[in-house]
């Protein structure tokens, strides 16, 4: 004999599992939602040396970083230790292979070297930069009104033939954005991309 207690529970077990279908079409639908890109260039500053350039192979290595940073989402940090994404809005590769785009590029623009890329020609090449990302976010300021655009980059020049590490800088960048609203924050990103990646180009091409 069916009772009505347990026909309650009966009706309970079916109304969590239609929520549930719920919550899981919209996290689908969440998902499928199309997403503002934006993407960084290598600044358009970079002078290029005069004369041949040297007979160097150089690769770019993936750079590594926190699985935070390692998304195409854009982070903005309300306090040091929580990180957060800016709505609707995404990078156009995630963050590392965005970092090695954007030292391959900048490594080009100074046509100091023979070949520079992601993968050697032969067996190896002559340099293998090696990159940790520590910064690539938006900090929001104790005001909760601006933000500070933060770009770090250790960078490591390894000879290949004996794996030796011939230089190593840490470049970082600090850039104030106006607002916490995504435009504001992505000129910053920019100003602060610039100044890095500018001083990358000059610091590789002096050091090889």
């Amino acid at each position: 004999m069916i009772t009505w207690a347990h026909m309650r529970k009966v009706v309970a077990l079916m109304g969590m599992a239609l929520l549930s279908g719920c919550a899981a079409i919209s996290a689908v639908s969440d998902a499928a939602t199309p997403l503002d890109v934006f993407e960084l260039r290598a600044p358009g500053d970079i002078t290029a040396v005069s004369g041949r350039p040297i007979a160097r192979d150089v690769i770019i290595e993936l750079p590594t970083t926190s699985g935070a940073l390692a998304t195409d989402r854009i982070m903005i940090r309300p306090n040091p230790l929580q990180a957060q994404y800016l709505p609707d809005v995404r990078w156009s590769e995630t963050t590392p292979v965005m970092v090695q785009t954007l030292m391959l590029r900048s490594i080009e623009a100074t046509g100091a070297v023979r070949y520079v890329g992601r993968k050697p020609l032969g067996v190896s090449g002559d340099f293998a930069l090696v990159t940790e990302v520590i910064d690539f976010q938006a900090d929001v300021a104790s005001d909760g009104e601006t933000a500070n655009v933060q770009i770090t980059l250790l960078v490591r020049i390894v000879r290949e033939r004996d794996a030796s590490i011939v230089d190593s800088r840490r470049l970082s960048a600090s850039v104030i954005a106006a607002t916490t609203e995504t435009l504001p924050v992505i000129d910053a990103f920019s100003v602060a991309s610039d100044q890095i990646f500018a001083e990358f180009a000059q610091w590789v091409q002096s050091t090889l």
